[in-house]
């Protein structure tokens, strides 16, 4: 039985966290971790090794989170800034064909 504090792992993508929570709806049983605050249902969830376990603050998340939206703005910031200068005359076709 899983129970709140327990150590488990996500089987398909070795997600490791820590349950906050253990829900049952719709005859199944979803267990909360708390790596990704996400629910997982129970029968793909195993238990893991405690030193697999990192534990991530909310305020760490937030500031992964924030500079990766930041670094993806940037890259379309960028994009269109290249779209924006890009000469392209020079492979215009050319002839009558």
């Amino acid at each position: 039985m899983i129970t709140v504090g327990d150590v488990l792992k996500y089987i398909p993508t070795s997600t490791v966290g820590k349950v906050t929570d253990v829900r049952e709806k719709e005859g199944k049983i979803w267990a909360k971790l708390d790596f990704t605050n996400l629910y997982y249902e129970t029968s793909l969830l195993q238990p893991a090794d405690p030193s697999e376990y990192k534990a991530v603050s909310y305020k760490e998340r937030e500031k992964k989170s924030s500079t990766a939206r930041s670094a993806a703005e940037k890259t379309v910031e960028d994009l269109h800034k290249e779209e924006d200068e890009l000469d392209i005359s020079g492979f215009a076709a050319t002839g009558g064909g």
